[in-house]
């Protein structure tokens, strides 16, 4: 335990001992001063300050470089976040949670581009200039000192200059001093010479003696003047000049210290807004939901309409050859419908006429490239872009309203105190406001009854085609070449049946027969090289066009039965009007709204039907050139 106390009681006064030395260094360092120091190292001394303010100017220079790099790094996210910005055309798909995630990362991307242009600017507008600032007055300063300590040495040398000339003139009249003496002595003792002659020797060395004297007075006057001078020189004046580029130096140093802090502070400054940038991305990514995105594509393309069913067995040796052939046909035509009326109906290609002489009228499309009605899309499709059109129509009502209502009160206060207004400036903008609700109410009525109509269209439990698979393998009505109509059946079992779709092939068949004795409405016309069909029913029993000798019985029965059998495939718009030539066609006006019922099979004819107000309906066969086909996905 003592030892442990010891050894404690030495480590406390180790680093005590430590504390104490580096606040004697710190002190002694305080202390020293590069006049009392570096008294002798003037040139040394110019040659770092020249050194140290190059080196301020070449961290300048780095952030100059470094600004140039953040605002051309800033530029190019700006651009690439411009450039990977949704285009109009992919604006359906931001509804996905994925494309919402993109958006917001570009967002968020954006912001990170300011960021980057704040430090930028920080740098370029606080720290650069302040560099730059230092670096003129330090090299102004450190000019001045040099001047002033040159001025300083020249006055030094100046005067050890004289001191150095007094001196000789010292030496040579001491010399010739001590001559004049020699040749006194010499001629005093001579006895040879008379008295004026040692006078004469006598005055000559008074004289040299007097100018020795002189010389020497001169010599210690400068000597003192030079060791005055010398004392000021190397105790004050260079000290002073020396402390003064210390000081320029130390401001150097300190100036550098900060101008780094500052670039790093300009950097930190902006690290929270980039952390809640990388926040916003992470939270972006977090955001997407594969099971959302998966139900809003069943929401989009979902159809309404159900897979076909199995398709039933046919027993070839209780059917005839030809509606076993007639059979073959229609399934073969109705899968081939069914896969290009619903899974890819979207990749389907108009044909407007041979080499595209005939082309499309986009009067009734809308911007985007779909119809007023929608009704080129599947039954649940259709409803929800009408519901989407009805309720923004509606907002739009609402803020046309309390427009409305806000002129008119308006209007009131005006009426009420002239002062206030002239009510006749309010009169016009209620009357454009009328207008602009008139026309919202009779688009909503509009559009209202688009949603009534699809609304009382029943929606099909199947696909179209898959309804004409079953009813041409199920219990229907045939139609035969006498007109009548007879109810198929074998042991319970349903046959198929030639007729039930109203397929080419039946058609010729029939129209054929009546041709032959049965229809005399046709005025024993022969097949139309135009149809490329032969003959064909011209529309359904009960329109005036078929078979004279048909019963009441056979033209209802058939009639129901066609009606249910035929599902629309989707409508047509005529292009061009169209006068029937031909047995099996019906004329058409341009701009007239049709139904198809069954598509161009590669002859050039595409079938269809419209509503009849006297007898239901009337359907027959119209050349696809003239006619622009929508089918329903």
């Amino acid at each position: 335990m003592l030892a442990l106390l010891a050894s404690g009681s030495r480590r406390s006064s180790y680093s005590s001992n430590n504390k104490l030395a580096e606040s004697e260094n710190a002190a002694q360092n305080s202390n020293m001063s590069w006049g009392t120091e570096l008294w002798d190292q003037n040139d040394n001394l110019a040659m770092h300050t020249h050194r140290g303010i190059e080196g301020l100017d070449r961290f300048a220079s780095f952030l100059r470089d470094r600004v140039a790099i953040e605002a051309e790094y800033a530029g190019k996210l700006r651009r690439l976040v411009k450039n990977y910005q949704p285009k109009k055309k992919e604006e359906e798909d931001n509804e996905f949670t994925t494309m919402q995630a993109f958006r917001n990362m570009l967002k968020e991307v954006g912001d990170l581009a300011g960021q980057r242009e704040i430090v930028s600017e920080s740098l370029q507008n606080q720290i650069i200039l302040g560099v730059t600032l230092l670096s003129k007055t330090l090299r102004e300063d450190r000019k001045k000192c040099l001047s002033d300590g040159a001025t300083l040495q020249q006055n030094l040398n100046t005067q050890l200059t004289s001191l150095e000339r007094a001196k000789r003139n010292y030496e040579k009249a001491y010399r010739d001093s001590e001559k004049a003496v020699d040749s006194y002595k010499r001629a005093d003792m001579d006895l040879n010479l008379s008295r004026a002659e040692v006078e004469r020797y006598k005055n000559v060395m008074t004289t040299k003696i007097q100018q020795s004297d002189d010389a020497k007075n001169e010599y210690a006057n400068q000597l003192q003047k030079t060791n005055n001078l010398q004392q000021q020189h190397y105790s004050m004046m260079l000290p002073a000049v020396l402390n003064r580029l210390q000081e320029l130096d130390e401001k150097r140093t300190r100036g550098f210290k900060e101008f780094i802090i500052g670039a790093a502070e300009a950097e930190s400054s902006v690290a929270p807004i980039i952390a809640r940038c990388m926040e916003g991305i992470v939270k972006a990514g977090e955001s997407i939901d594969e099971k959302e995105d998966s139900s809003k594509v069943i929401e989009r393309y979902q159809s309404g309409f159900t897979p076909p069913r199995d398709i039933p067995f046919e027993d070839l040796s209780k059917s005839d050859p030809d509606a076993v052939h007639d059979s073959h046909y229609s399934n073969s035509t109705a899968n081939h419908l069914t896969i290009r009326g619903t899974m890819s109906a979207n990749k389907l290609k108009k044909r407007v006429g041979i080499f595209n002489i005939f082309g499309s009228n986009k009067n009734s499309l809308t911007a985007d490239g779909q119809k007023e009605d929608f009704s080129d899309l599947p039954p649940n499709q259709r409803r929800k872009k009408l519901q989407a059109k009805i309720t923004e129509l509606q907002q739009k009502i609402a803020q046309e309203t309390n427009a409305r209502d806000g002129l008119m009160k308006m209007k009131i206060v005006y009426e009420a105190n002239s002062s206030l207004g002239n009510p006749m400036t309010v009169e016009g903008q209620l009357n454009e406001s009328e207008h602009k609700l008139e026309k919202l109410k009779v688009d909503l009525k509009k559009y209202q009854g688009f949603l009534e109509k699809a609304n009382q269209v029943q929606m099909a439990t199947s696909s179209p085609q898959a309804n004409r698979n079953q009813l041409q393998n199920g219990h229907r009505t045939s139609r035969h070449s006498n007109g009548s109509a007879d109810d198929h059946h074998d042991d319970g079992d349903d046959q198929p049946d030639d007729a039930g779709s109203l397929s080419r092939s039946d058609s010729e068949d029939n129209v054929a027969q009546i041709q032959n004795g049965h229809n005399n409405n046709n005025n024993g016309s022969s097949a139309s090289p135009e149809s490329g069909l032969g003959t064909s029913h011209t529309s359904l029993p009960g329109s005036g066009q078929g078979s004279a000798n048909e019963n009441a019985i056979g033209e209802d029965t058939y009639y129901e039965t066609e009606v249910e059998a035929l599902q629309p495939l989707g409508t047509c718009r005529a292009l061009y009007p169209f006068e029937a030539t031909s047995e099996g066609s019906i004329p058409m006006n341009e701009g007239e709204e049709l139904q198809v019922i069954e598509i161009d099979q590669g002859d050039g004819w595409t079938r269809v039907r419209r509503a009849n107000n006297s007898n239901g309906w009337d359907e027959g066969f119209v050349p696809t050139s003239y006619i622009e086909c929508t089918l329903y996905a």
